[in-house]
């Protein structure tokens, strides 16, 4: 169980950062690089007494603070318990050591034949198209990947797609990160164009966060690049509240389906933020509302210090099956686990 004690930190320490109005309507960019960076003043943007969060510091040494300011301001002023702000602060539990939490739980590493690449599945791979997220959010199952290790240079990539180029048995290309929307358009365009050449690809699919944390992320840059390829396109959301679906990330949602986007959403079951059934039953509505059809809902990848999010498997099944007395089947996502080595999500 988790106790809130003071941290040794003050909200006199931080200095002037960007106010919501501040950053400029539209311009994804310039949000990117305006995001809460300091766990003090995510505390001081909110309202909120620094003695309520408990351990700030000590987990923003561990996996720094980023939060931009559309998603911040979805947030519940005053409330250290806002289920959008628990997956964005840093806790002292966070240095923990808890058996079986891992710095690389996957075992990702062990499947990057190439650089930025990585090959588990049969018939799909995912492409590292960014190192960076827009959001950082404290349960990733990435957040100690070694991402120095996967920057390719120009030849480096190329040796990458010539991966694919080699595998006919892969037809699916799957851009992922850190968040490949974090890239810029013209070297998204440029990558989905080399793509789009190789002929025994069918789908592309973009795993991304940045139209729910920051909507105008939903350019007509992205939608030209996005409309312009053969490939079918599936864009795979995250979003695991539906506190974080307001009408700007509906209409975002709105223009990528009008440029012929499938949309899904993956969530992951997070203790003390949507670990009960109401709010998935929520979230499941307001997701089909906004035009996406849940997809996968995630136990925890026991990832080294995210422990506290965890929801034992048997109390996940127990809110599933009440979920399924709830919703209409179109609505109920999947309950899987990643097992590493199975060839496939395992469900539960």
């Amino acid at each position: 169980m988790i106790t809130r004690t003071p941290i040794a930190v003050h909200c006199e320490e931080v200095v002037h950062t960007a106010s919501v109005s501040d950053t400029p309507a539209g311009d994804w960019q310039q949000q990117l690089r305006d995001v809460v960076r300091d766990p003090v003043a995510l505390c001081q943007h909110l309202a909120l007494d620094p003695t309520w969060v408990l351990g700030a510091r000590t987990g923003h040494e561990l996996f720094p603070v980023r939060v931009p300011q559309a998603y911040l301001s979805r947030m519940r002023r005053g409330d250290p318990d806002d289920p959008l702000l628990r997956q964005v602060l840093p806790l002292d539990v966070e240095s923990d050591s808890v058996q079986g939490f891992i710095e690389d739980p996957l075992e990702e590493r062990d499947h990057t034949p190439k650089p930025a690449l990585i090959h588990k599945y049969p018939g799909r791979a995912l492409l590292i198209a960014s190192p960076t997220c827009a959001i950082n959010c404290r349960y990733c199952f990435r957040r100690h990947f070694p991402y120095a290790d996967n920057a390719p240079s120009m030849r480096e990539w190329e040796q990458t797609l010539d991966y694919l180029r080699e595998d006919a048995s892969i037809q699916e290309a799957i851009l992922s990160g850190g968040d490949p929307l974090a890239s810029p358009d013209r070297r998204l365009a440029t990558l989905v164009e080399r793509l789009d050449a190789i002929p025994h690809l069918k789908r592309l699919r973009v795993h991304t966060r940045l139209p729910v944390v920051i909507p105008d992320r939903v350019n007509d840059a992205l939608l030209d690049w996005l409309g312009g390829t053969r490939l079918q396109k599936v864009m795979v959301l995250h979003i695991n509240h539906a506190q974080e679906i307001d009408e700007t990330v509906v209409a975002a949602c709105a223009r990528l389906k009008a440029a012929g986007v499938t949309l899904l959403n993956q969530s992951v079951l997070l203790r003390r933020i949507n670990d009960d059934v109401d709010t998935l039953a929520a979230l499941s509505e307001r997701l089909f509302e906004a035009g996406i059809l849940p997809y996968y809902l995630h136990v925890l990848d026991p990832v080294a210090g995210a422990a506290h999010f965890d929801v034992p498997d048997h109390e996940a099944r127990q809110l599933m099956e009440a979920l399924r007395q709830r919703l209409a089947g179109f609505l109920m996502p999947r309950l899987v686990r990643e097992v590493p080595g199975e060839l496939s999500k395992t469900p539960l």
